[in-house]
């Protein structure tokens, strides 16, 4: 018994280390900072909003999510410095406050022309999705549509099909993509959460809300469109849904 003890303990520590394993470097050009941050300062209302310190450890880890993760063209696209500034920024976005953290289930974006069915295909007659995270024979990838993610940073709107996906990621993360991510939330929240997410869904439902009706669609869709509006239009969302904004404010360490 006490070897398989031991055994068992070494299987899970190794497990662990493997867990946390860095992932391997992406050969892309890197980006010097001050171009960097001209590029930003332009384009992302996020970082404009950010004080000096604060950019510096952005464009860190923008840097950082590009050295680690692929951003590849699919059927002709070309993908752009800013383009490739567009992705990381969505990932960086949600998690700026979360120190350690890194998106270790994902290893390649794949930017499509336009939008694509459920099965990936841009030319099918049915396609009207803007961006997925993968599954199955695609897991570890993201597919973005190129025209979605650069629409999400250069419109006023609250939609950012970027920071969308990258918020699913991080409800997926602890094994379940269901509205409630529980490496992030604090345990005190999840049940004036999942409250205040049943109530509007409902709401929503009925026809009696002014968030985006694609929020009623499930617990997942709800945090990810509630996400984009606290990101992209966080006025909107404090003086409409209040609730919910102190929710996300303290789920995002705002």
């Amino acid at each position: 018994m006490r070897v398989m003890f031991i055994v068992l303990v070494t299987m899970l520590i190794l497990f662990y280390l493997r867990s946390r394993k860095k992932k391997p470097a992406v050969l892309q050009p890197v980006i010097a900072p001050d171009h960097m941050h001209t590029m930003l300062e332009a384009h992302v209302a996020f970082y404009r909003k950010l004080d000096q310190e604060s950019q510096g450890r952005f464009r860190s880890r923008v840097q950082h999510f590009l050295d680690t993760t692929r951003i590849s063209p699919v059927d002709g696209v070309t993908v752009t410095e800013l383009d490739r500034l567009y992705v990381a920024s969505s990932a960086i976005i949600p998690i700026f406050h979360f120190d350690d953290w890194a998106y270790n289930n994902l290893d390649e974006v794949l930017l499509y022309p336009g939008t694509f069915s459920q099965d990936l295909d841009h030319e099918a007659a049915e396609r009207n999705v803007l961006g997925m995270v993968g599954d199955g024979a695609m897991h570890r990838m993201m597919i973005l549509s190129q025209p979605a993610l650069r629409s999400g940073f250069e419109q006023s709107g609250a939609g950012n099909t970027g920071i969308h996906e990258f918020v699913h990621l991080l409800d997926k993360a602890d094994g379940a993509t269901d509205g409630v991510p529980e490496y992030m939330i604090p345990k005190d929240l999840v049940a004036p959460w999942m409250r205040q997410m049943h109530r509007t869904i409902q709401q929503i439902r009925e026809g009696e809300s002014d968030i985006n009706p694609y929020a009623g669609t499930n617990e997942a869709e709800f945090f990810a469109v509630l996400s984009e509006y606290f990101f992209q239009k966080p006025q909107f969302l404090k003086e409409h849904h209040p609730e919910l904004y102190a929710i996300l404010d303290k789920v995002y360490h705002r």
